[in-house]
């Protein structure tokens, strides 16, 4: 076996079902310990500070179990594509006849590109934090110019994907989420947005201040971009 497979200190924790995370499939979702960016609002902190507990070899048995089960496996985290190991979990998970999504942040375009040439994805879901102006606030990070880069790859690619946002009240403004979709739009992006509040009952990586559900006056969607709330 190759020692990709006992690779430790990788995934914090796995999800055995869900049929929420992947369109359309029952999943299971793998959680990746560690992230490059500290966003604040962050329902993950154990996670994306935490170390992995799960060996590949525990995936791929847990998998050959269920795969009659499963059609998907979901690459969340944390942050998955940090981990050159994924790839190669991923291929072999494929050649089990299951489905690969990945959430990421977007920090890695080049780490995208393999999995893409590869065949190894089939499902995408793509964070937009926020615009430039409040990366760095929100995201701790400077890794914009990456996200935009990833986000040009996957709209020039065939891999169906979406694009997701957090919003908490005090971080982005309704002007601020306005500029998000006319972004999206001078992309070329064609899909669905989804928009979802920050719900303040969480443990996050940091106390912020208390976000309203606010109401937004404006419709958003587009002739082929679509924003869906889902809360």
């Amino acid at each position: 076996m190759k020692k990709n497979s006992k690779n430790t200190g990788v995934i914090y924790d796995l999800t055995p079902f869900t049929l929420l995370d992947f369109p359309d499939k029952t999943a299971c979702i793998l959680w990746f310990a560690g992230c490059n960016m500290r966003c604040g609002y962050c329902y993950n902190p154990l996670i994306v500070e935490g170390k992995g507990k799960i060996t590949f070899d525990d995936v791929l048995h847990f998998l050959e179990k269920r795969k009659n089960l499963l059609d998907g496996v979901v690459f969340s985290g944390g942050e998955c594509t940090l981990h050159e190991g994924s790839i190669w979990l991923a291929k072999t998970i494929k050649d089990l006849g299951i489905s690969v999504k990945i959430d990421t942040n977007g920090s890695r375009p080049l780490t995208l590109k393999k999995f893409i040439d590869q065949d190894l994805v089939d499902y995408l879901a793509l964070d937009f934090k926020s615009m430039p102006k409040n990366f760095s606030t929100i995201t701790r990070s400077h890794l914009f110019h990456l996200f935009e880069e990833s986000l040009d790859l996957l709209i020039n690619s065939d891999i169906p994907f979406e694009v997701r946002t957090t919003l908490h009240s005090e971080l982005i403004s309704e002007d601020e989420l306005e500029e998000m979709v006319r972004f999206l739009i001078s992309k070329g992006f064609t899909g669905n947005y989804f928009l979802q509040h920050f719900i303040d009952e969480t443990p996050t990586l940091e106390l912020l201040p208390k976000s309203t559900k606010r109401k937004y006056s404006k419709e958003y969607s587009s002739a082929g971009l679509t924003v869906i709330w889902r809360n």
